[in-house]
């Protein structure tokens, strides 16, 4: 329907679909602003403006599909920069971006400290709007804004990330722009972490991915290769697994990966282009309280900067470069949508 379609059923359209703008004021998360997005399909999810405008819950029809860690939602004022700071304030939510300039273990050179999963997911985003347009006519919730990482003498990059959400869809579009507007090339590492919780992610959950190549990154990964794509109960001393995966794509670099759970009748689809982001890395945690997939496009390894730079694998920018990541979430509502994508796919 168009909006002046929907007007005749609705005195206001947001009885059906909308943006819902407030404060979190309860503990460590305090002061953290946030908007509750609907989409009128059964699709809700939450913006952190505070935290990079990164996603902290996503449900469908009421079934949830993110994980939410032990720390809670944080703000950035509690964020710690040396040794595991970083878990000390890693909701985790259904997308945590790590970088621009370091994801991986933290790391020292010269002067410069990159902490563990870089900065930007601490940065709050300046520049905000939260609006729904018309789209030939037909609603579309828009969420915009920079986080800008920068330092004296040092580094001056720009993530501009928009969020699109259409009415009656279940899709999220989340355009990211990255540019440097210092006068110096910088280095560019960037990973985009989507963590799929219970109830989608149980033991009848499975991975559809179009792998070419499996790589495991250590020896915990090697010892569960051959069960990758399955998921497990939760599993006392568990140790998190780590899986590099080399994905088929098609002519124009476009490709997906996607967690499904045939008893809910439902999935979770990230799609994504590997002429943009070329690795594939799967965070597979399945402890007791720490129970999580996570589904992470990334244009780097997760070794952290010292390791890439002397492998001589880091990508970098030059002054005045921009580059462009683009992704979608997808909710596939049904076994027969389960069915066609897995086809699709293989």
């Amino acid at each position: 329907m168009t909006k002046r379609e929907l007007l005749r059923y609705v005195g206001d359209y947001r009885q059906l679909f909308g943006i819902k703008h407030y404060m979190l004021t309860n503990g460590r998360d305090n002061g953290v602003r946030a908007f509750d997005i609907r989409s009128g399909s059964g699709l809700e999810f939450t913006i952190l403006q505070d935290r990079c405008l990164d996603l902290a819950a996503l449900s469908f029809r009421g079934i949830n599909c993110s994980y939410l860690s032990k720390t809670g939602i944080v703000s950035p004022f509690y964020y710690e920069r040396d040794g595991n700071g970083f878990l000390r304030n890693f909701y985790s939510g259904m997308l945590t971006t790590c970088g621009l300039r370091n994801v991986g273990p933290s790391s020292a050179a010269g002067e410069d400290f990159f902490t563990q999963h870089g900065r930007i997911s601490n940065i709050a985003a300046e520049d905000v709007s939260a609006v729904v347009e018309n789209d030939n006519e037909s609603p579309v919730i828009r969420i915009r804004g920079t986080m800008r990482e920068a330092c004296v003498f040092g580094e001056n990059l720009l993530l501009h990330r928009e969020i699109i959400c259409r009415y009656g869809e279940n899709k999220i579009e989340i355009r990211n722009t990255v540019r440097n507007e210092g006068f110096r090339r910088e280095a560019l590492m960037l990973l985009f972490h989507f963590n799929v919780g219970y109830p989608l992610l149980d033991e009848n959950a499975y991975l559809i991915v179009p792998s070419v190549h499996v790589t495991p990154r250590d020896g915990d990964a090697k010892a569960g290769i051959e069960f990758w794509d399955r998921c497990q109960k939760p599993t006392r001393n568990y140790r998190e697994q780590v899986f590099y995966h080399d994905l088929k794509a098609d002519s124009d670099g476009n490709t997906a990966v996607s967690l499904v759970n045939e008893k809910l009748g439902l999935g979770l689809v990230i799609r994504f282009n590997k002429n943009q982001l070329f690795n594939f890395t799967q965070w597979k945690q399945m402890g007791e309280g720490e129970y999580v997939m996570g589904l992470e496009p990334c244009n780097c390894f997760v070794d952290g900067r010292t390791a890439l730079r002397n492998a001589n694998v880091i990508d970098y920018m030059e002054p005045g470069e921009v580059r462009r990541f683009d992704l979608t979430i997808e909710i596939l509502a049904g076994v027969e949508e389960i069915q066609h994508f897995s086809k699709a796919i293989k």
